[in-house]
């Protein structure tokens, strides 16, 4: 496995220096200050005392007996253990924030930060240079502001769930939580665009996004295909509206997407097929035309993918331009050449669990694997010795 352990050029640590507290827990924040931790910040994650963080114990499967969730959103990171019910040990962590750190980034449940003197309009007017992220689910204002939320209850909130999987099924949501990742990432951005504001201004502020904010951001062309037309989108099954064929087909062995996605890329498929009429068809001569009689077209196409294995259809596709690729499983996924090829795979060090490293490189080097995921309070003991009691 090709792990880049312990390779990472320091160039590709580009947030060195920078100390980041995350008030977190579950999926949004910890994704958001994951992603700051992989790019080299010092991220301290705030726990619960004796507990922790919720996502440790969102499984099974369980590896070393933590969530193998928590070891996917955690790593790099260090864990305090802190009780935000007990003043004094709030007002010790408050000291922390005041001496050096650059970034807190929260997403407890509506009102805790605030009551107990974390909140960002208190931290930011003591400290101007601070930067403050907050993550809530239903956003900063309206009547549910205060309203607790996760990933699915928003997908079915924003529609995302009503334009996801088939017509005439029970509704599905994307099978990964995309919305809590999506506002992690959005945290990201917003930390990253105010740490360059503050190189020229050598001010703070807070930065505030949320769980619905980032769904109706997803649902963007939606949206204006419902401003164009007055009607609600319908799912699309594999396949996306306005384009065809753009889906799933059967072969004998699996299914293989196409992506035929413009009138050039449709004459080679039909001609592949052995039928280079089609792109002469007034059904199908366009884009829009295949889409309109995209059902016709799918008579067509279907019984003729169902006669071959993905990759005699692959390598057809693949001399000719034809963009396609296999329905593929973990295990294949996992296995194959171009994934191993890319280095994505990390592990922090020889006994960690193998995990999906930054989607992103500096000059050819991708931030390595550094630290696994923390064991609840690891930092405690270096944190006394930071912060006095004075």
């Amino acid at each position: 496995m090709n792990n880049q352990q312990n390779q990472t050029d320091p160039a590709a640590l580009p947030l060195q220096g920078i100390r980041v507290v995350e008030l977190g827990t579950s999926v949004a924040a910890p994704y958001g200050t994951w992603i700051l931790a992989s790019l080299g910040a010092e991220v301290v994650k705030v726990e619960r005392p004796g507990k922790g963080d919720d996502a440790r114990y969102w499984g099974p499967p369980f590896w070393e007996e933590t969530s193998t969730m928590f070891h996917t959103y955690n790593r790099e990171k260090r864990s305090l253990e802190v009780d935000l019910k007990d003043p004094e040990q709030v007002k010790k962590l408050r000291r922390f924030i005041a001496d050096g750190v650059d970034v807190v980034v929260q997403n407890l449940r509506a009102g805790v930060a605030d009551s107990v003197g974390l909140g960002a309009e208190q931290l930011t007017t003591e400290l101007p240079g601070l930067i403050y992220c907050n993550i809530r689910a239903f956003g900063a204002a309206g009547p549910m502001r205060e309203q607790p939320g996760y990933d699915p209850l928003m997908q079915a909130f924003s529609g995302l769930m009503s334009v996801s999987g088939e017509a005439g099924r029970k509704p599905v949501r994307v099978g990964t939580s995309i919305v809590d990742k999506g506002a992690g990432m959005w945290c990201a951005i917003g930390v990253l665009s105010m740490l360059n504001a503050r190189q020229q201004t050598g001010r703070g502020g807070v930065v505030d996004t949320s769980l619905l904010e980032t769904a109706l951001a997803w649902m963007g062309f939606h949206v204006a295909d419902f401003r164009a037309t007055g009607e609600a989108p319908k799912p699309q099954g594999s396949g996306v509206r306005g384009i065809a064929p753009y889906q799933a087909y059967e072969c004998a062995d699996g299914y293989l997407v196409v992506g035929a996605a413009n009138d050039r890329l449709f004459r080679k498929l039909a001609e592949a097929l052995g039928h280079p009429e089609w792109s002469e068809d007034e059904r199908f001569a366009t884009n829009p035309d295949r889409f309109g009689n995209l059902v016709q077209l799918n008579e067509l196409l279907e019984p003729l993918f169902r006669n071959a294995g993905r990759e005699h259809w692959q390598t057809m596709f693949n001399e000719l331009g034809i963009p396609c690729a296999p329905l593929q499983q973990l295990d294949e996924v996992l296995a194959h050449e171009q994934v191993e090829a890319l280095g994505i795979i990390q592990r922090a060090d020889e006994g960690a669990m193998p995990l999906i490293g930054p989607p992103v490189s500096f000059d050819g080097h991708r931030p390595s694997a550094r630290h696994r995921a923390p064991a609840l309070g690891e930092y405690n003991d270096t944190y006394s010795d930071e912060v006095s009691d004075e």
